[in-house]
């Protein structure tokens, strides 16, 4: 890829800068689904799949930015001055949306841009796959202009950022899970982050004989015209309903007894459902961590399996390709544990599987999911991975 990329570099921004190199991960939640919005825990790790980049300055005050993926029916890179950074781009090219973002963000924040930048982006994350491409582009930017104007930021503050960007710029609504486990992602490691404080640990993510599968079912991922909304709307509902007789911030400062104690306040069934899945994938998420640390990987498996079942049957995000996928895994020898993973309604899931059976993993499952539902499905095996960074090579 060096070469490539080094090439692609000369040839769009031409020989005058001398570029770095850095790379982004993705990442994939292995416990810990639509809790973030209801002020609990998420379980992510960064992977190894990511974005990558070859950065530098140049002499011309602009900000010139090409993506290999995206732009390859434009010879010249889009360009644009700090200043002219107001609201983001509809139309053609709107992947630069994300860097833009990142710029107008730390501009609000004091950070005074006081050279040009050229930036070539090339990646190999599944667009649409619900593994936080858009994360990864986000935090890589702030990286970059951090380390090549010496902005000094540290990894929490280019995960707010990031989010910032997105939300203000960009105008996704998301959580803190998806650019914080992608800038402070840890090898061997998975990150137990609290969405309400920003406390945050590392469990050791030691599967021995096993590697993380990640299976696209190659329905597209999409929250946007989903009824994800919904879904937030019908927790804020039942913690509206307990706020009445109990005095909590958000459904995940509940225990699960302490939902059954309080459930007759909920007088909408499929509402209380909703918070069930939020309270009962919280303590999962803590439970799946302990595990881990004390080496249980079948229980943290169970774990992952009770999770799909949760949000299959009490939130209502997975699909029948997904549930499809999760029960197969279930079935096939050498597989701990397997969960639908990201927002849902598309996208992928995640298991753990003996690094033996992985061949033959994506060989029977694949051919029985298209077999049943006429899609292809994509497997891509991983492992955990660092945080956004600067790189010695590409």
């Amino acid at each position: 890829m060096t070469d490539t990329m080094s090439t692609a570099f000369t040839r769009i921004f031409g020989s005058g800068t001398q570029p770095e190199a850095f790379f982004s991960p993705g990442r994939v939640n292995l416990i810990g689904e639509h809790t973030d919005h209801e002020g609990g825990y998420v379980f992510p790790c960064a992977i190894d799949f990511g974005i990558s980049a070859l950065a530098g300055k140049n002499d011309s005050g602009t900000l010139r930015l090409y993506s290999m993926n995206f732009d390859g029916e434009y010879s010249s890179p889009f360009e644009t001055t700090y200043s002219d950074i107001h609201e983001k781009l509809t139309g053609q090219r709107t992947w630069v949306n994300y860097p833009l973002g990142i710029v107008s963000v730390l501009k609000s924040h004091g950070y005074t841009f006081t050279s040009g930048a050229d930036i070539l982006y090339s990646g190999n994350l599944p667009d649409g796959a619900g593994l936080s491409s858009s994360a990864a582009l986000e935090v890589l930017t702030v990286r970059i202009f951090s380390d090549l104007l010496g902005f000094g930021i540290d990894g929490v503050k280019a995960a707010l950022y990031s989010q910032e960007a997105e939300n203000s710029f960009v105008g996704m609504h998301c959580g803190i899970m998806d650019q914080f486990a992608v800038s402070m992602g840890r090898k061997n490691n998975a990150v137990l982050l609290n969405c309400s404080t920003l406390e945050y640990s590392y469990a050791p993510l030691e599967l021995g004989t096993c590697r993380l599968i990640i299976t696209n079912s190659n329905v597209p991922h999409s929250l946007v015209g989903s009824e994800y909304n919904l879904r937030r709307t019908q927790c804020e509902a039942a913690l509206a309903d307990i706020q009445k007789v109990k005095p909590i911030k958000c459904l995940c400062d509940l225990s699960e007894h302490e939902l059954d104690e309080y459930s007759y306040c909920v007088k909408d069934p499929v509402t209380l459902r909703r918070a069930r899945h939020a309270v009962s994938e919280n303590a999962r998420a803590l439970r799946a961590a302990e595990a881990l640390k004390a080496g249980d990987l079948a229980g943290f498996g169970r774990l992952m399996n009770a999770s799909h079942v949760s949000l299959r049957d009490n939130y209502e995000v997975t699909i029948p390709e997904l549930d499809l996928l999760a029960s197969l895994a279930w079935e096939f020898p050498g597989v701990v544990g397997s969960r639908m993973t990201g927002g849902g309604f598309g996208g992928c899931t995640v298991s753990i599987v003996e690094s033996e059976r992985a061949e033959e993993f994506a060989e029977v499952i694949g051919r029985e999911y298209e077999a049943r539902t006429g899609r292809k499905a994509s497997f891509y095996t991983t492992g955990s991975a660092d945080g956004a960074r600067r790189v010695n090579s590409l």
